[in-house]
């Protein structure tokens, strides 16, 4: 059976994705105390579940840091039957503190003494045991909340069978590196389609950038050694029981250069791992 544990900071869209999972047939628990997880992780693997063999729950920070450190060995244990699966969820600081202030909600650590910023990074500090053994990380900095449900559905519900998810996803460095990123490549040093001004308008999506960039013989060259890095270690991280990986290419806007790469490398790698997804992060129409 499949366990599935959220976490994650507060307004980073646990509760969405919970929804998410409850709509695709998880049987969902919401706030369950870490302590009493390994009670739940024993009643499953006899075969207690009530919703077939799907079940997802969330967690926050209100758990001690002992029980908090309690469920790393859980999840680093041995579990024949039961699969279990970390997702962390999380955002930047202005992100956070922007999404409280529109809701007019008040976050879980905040008091008289405690206000939102503090909060919320006392909160990253006390889920650092439940981060570190993340499967998959998702930075909802700049999603919406239909594209944190697409991206939990692709990356989670779709998944087939133990095979490792991977996601290409482009951006742009004047927008920040992706906080969820496992590989980050950095290709702004190849030519750039955006000092064209017929090009600059089009993205890398657009059948002109692809002309202009194939026929770049430094574009190749990057492509050939981002590929050949990737053909011979994906099979490793797949070997050793890695789940997710999410690999990042940038230049300098998110728009050209980075799409382009990103299409033609999930393209190829589609044909060699059955679960392969695209993300254009400045282009959010596209995902």
């Amino acid at each position: 059976m499949r366990l599935i544990i959220i976490s994650g900071r507060s307004g980073s869209g646990k509760s969405s994705a919970l929804n998410l999972l409850e709509d695709e047939g998880y049987y969902c628990i919401d706030n369950l105390p870490v302590a009493l997880i390994p009670d739940l992780v024993t009643h499953l693997k006899k075969g207690g579940h009530p919703s077939g063999d799907k079940v997802a729950l969330c967690i926050d920070a209100r758990n001690s840091s002992s029980d908090l450190t309690v469920l790393t060995y859980l999840v680093e244990g041995e579990h024949p039957g039961v699969d279990i699966e970390v997702i962390y969820l999380d955002a930047d600081n202005d992100k956070l503190i922007k999404r409280f202030s529109e809701t007019r909600r008040r976050h879980p650590l905040s008091n008289k003494e405690i206000g939102l910023a503090e909060a919320i990074n006392r909160e990253q500090k006390m889920l650092e045991p439940i981060a570190n053994i993340a499967t998959l990380t998702i930075d909802s900095s700049d999603m919406s909340l239909h594209d944190l449900r697409d991206a939990i559905k692709s990356r989670l519900v779709d998944k087939k069978g133990s095979s490792i998810s991977i996601q290409f996803q482009s951006f742009g460095f004047k927008h920040r590196i992706p906080n969820d990123a496992d590989l980050v490549y950095d290709i702004r040093i190849l030519p750039n389609p955006h000092w064209d001004p017929a090009l600059r308008i089009l993205t890398g999506l657009d059948q002109p950038v692809i002309d202009f960039l194939d026929g770049q013989a430094q574009v190749d060259s990057m492509y050939e050694d981002i590929r050949g890095y990737l053909e011979k270690w994906l099979p490793a991280y797949q070997d050793s029981n890695r789940s997710y990986i999410t690999i990042a290419i940038g230049c300098t806007g998110g728009q050209h250069r980075s799409v382009y790469m990103v299409e033609r490398l999930a393209k190829y790698f589609a044909s060699r791992f059955d679960n392969v997804q695209v993300r254009h992060r400045e282009m959010p129409k596209q995902n």
